[in-house]
């Protein structure tokens, strides 16, 4: 993991795609990303959903917590695919009231996380110590339980 301070709109791509690719050895079971709208993560690249797909797999759990879904699904279509494809280890909600300056935005996984602490400037500060996992963990499990399901995979009409 590239553990330490992040800096910048590129640096934060990095943090993201490095991330990604620590998981695939890891092998998590459960694994939270959380972001107001995910605008700023590079999930429409093809090595992006590589990686993810060398990382999903029976067992294995995303959870998305977004305030709103839709800048994402025009500016990453290709994750948009892949989430349809593993929809049954994906659960997304969002929090449209949230205020964007309140809402976290992050990576949950068990061994280690990283928060953006300041979304205008994309710095982020990635960690293994386990006292700023436990408190990420319990800050997303509230949004959570605020949250309402969000991003279907597919929308059934009558």
């Amino acid at each position: 993991m590239p553990f330490g301070r992040h800096e910048g709109r590129a640096a934060f791509a990095d943090l993201v795609r490095q991330t990604l690719d620590f998981a695939e050895s890891r092998q998590w079971r459960e694994w939270w990303w959380c972001d107001p709208d995910f605008t700023d993560w590079p999930l429409g690249e093809r090595s992006v959903i590589d990686a993810l797909d060398r990382w999903v797999g029976r067992g294995r759990q995303l959870r998305l917590l977004a305030r709103t879904y839709q800048p994402l699904r025009v500016a990453h279509a290709r994750f948009v695919v892949w989430r349809i494809r593993w929809d049954h280890c994906i659960e997304a909600k969002s929090c449209p009231a949230a205020a964007e300056d309140d809402f976290p935005s992050g990576m949950w996984m068990p061994e280690a996380c990283w928060s953006r602490i300041d979304k205008t400037r994309c710095v982020a500060v990635c960690t293994d110590d386990p006292v700023r996992r436990v408190a990420l963990h319990q800050n997303l499990n509230e949004w959570w339980t605020k949250a309402t399901p969000a991003f279907p995979a597919s929308t059934l009409g009558l």
